[in-house]
């Protein structure tokens, strides 16, 4: 697939050979590159971007593009042009890598920005952070400003829970930036992704349960549309019981929980939420155990809950070196996540083709105050 930057770089690329273009020529501008393609100018910048890479125009602050005036042998360019700004070399300093992630907390995020931070140092490249704060139009601004200063050679990007996509990120992956995603992926997309393999996790935390004699149990989460982490927890899930005698074993769901979502943890959604979960148990005394897509969640269940013959389980608990984790929980790797994320990254930028999904173990780690 010749992605949109490519067709502008092949177009000019095709002009210089014509001789429409000569040497010192100006070349058109990213404005009107991206209004003759109807592209972004993020797009029509790259494709300048690729021809200056490739020796053959040469970009002057405040005044625009144009044509070397010595051009290299034209036969060894191949068309369409195919790049990465300021790729990585053996031997050379990657630059600039950006980290999107909303936030970071002890249970969930610190070890990850941690692990990036330290691989990124590895390898020589600037780590810049932008917490998008759970927030889509701050996640998209980010990409939109980060990308079009030049300055970041690729991204990292926790992607925001949201029902729709964000259309900066995708214009990315269909201009061929370098990106990896991590934590989760978008369904459809053809986007390089790393996490845990969130449906086995799930299922084994699940299963735990079940055979510890718990057949009734419940599955809380906040609304799973197009998060595809909460999406393929909720399949686990469902996959645990899948095997049982029907009748015997019965899944329930609570999955429109909002207090944990970003920018939502508030006295007055937290108490919302609180009330859903005693309805809920109300609603099914015969629940023994749930499996918290989250702490929090964990948490927010134990508070209304208070439960004494009730048994909790979850992502992520934090540790507690005095008094153990709280709950039964699956721990993700956060730091072999950040890992893969840097290298893949640095992979796209040295030009090399790499997966579309890298799965990183997790662990099942039982409560020590349950």
């Amino acid at each position: 697939m010749v992605l949109l930057y490519e067709r502008i770089s092949t177009h000019v690329l095709e002009e210089i050979r014509s001789g429409v273009l000569g040497p010192g020529d100006r070349v058109a501008s990213e404005m009107e590159l991206a209004a003759q393609f109807e592209v972004s100018r993020i797009t029509s910048k790259r494709a300048l971007e690729v021809l200056r890479e490739a020796g053959l125009i040469e970009r002057i602050r405040g005044k625009g593009s144009f044509v070397v005036k010595h051009l290299p042998d034209l036969e060894g360019v191949t068309a369409p042009l195919k790049g990465a700004l300021r790729p990585v070399r053996r031997g050379h300093r990657p630059g600039s890598i950006a980290l999107l992630i909303p936030d970071v907390s002890e249970a969930y995020g610190l070890e990850l920005l941690q692990s990036i931070e330290e691989h990124c140092a590895e390898a020589g490249a600037n780590l810049i952070v932008r917490r998008t704060r759970g927030r889509q139009s701050d996640e998209e601004q980010a990409v939109e400003t980060l990308v079009a200063s030049g300055e970041v050679d690729g991204l990292i990007v926790f992607p925001v829970h949201g029902d729709f996509y964000n259309a900066s990120l995708l214009r990315q992956v269909l201009d061929g930036f370098p990106l990896v995603l991590v934590d989760r992926h978008l369904s459809g997309i053809p986007v390089s992704a790393v996490h845990t393999d969130n449906v086995a996790a799930s299922r084994a935390l699940t299963e735990r349960l079940l055979d510890r004699g718990h057949r009734q149990i419940a599955f809380v989460s906040p609304p799973p549309l197009n998060t595809s982490s909460i999406e393929d927890r909720l399949e686990g899930f469902r996959a645990a019981f899948a095997e049982r005698a029907p009748g015997r074993y019965q899944p329930h769901q609570l999955t429109e929980l909002r207090s944990t979502l970003p920018g939502s943890f508030t006295p007055e959604s937290v108490r919302s939420d609180l009330g859903l979960i005693r309805a809920f148990r109300h609603r099914f005394p015969e629940v023994t155990a749930f499996v918290a897509c989250e702490y929090n969640l964990a948490r927010m269940l134990d508070r209304a809950l208070r439960p004494s013959d009730l048994v909790i389980s979850c992502f992520d608990s934090p540790g507690d070196p005095i008094a153990g984790p709280p709950f039964l929980h699956v721990r993700q790797d956060q730091r072999e996540m950040g890992r893969q994320a840097v290298e893949l990254l640095l992979a796209q930028l040295r030009g090399e083709s790499v997966p579309k999904l890298s799965l990183v173990p997790f662990q099942l780690v039982d409560a020590e105050r349950n």
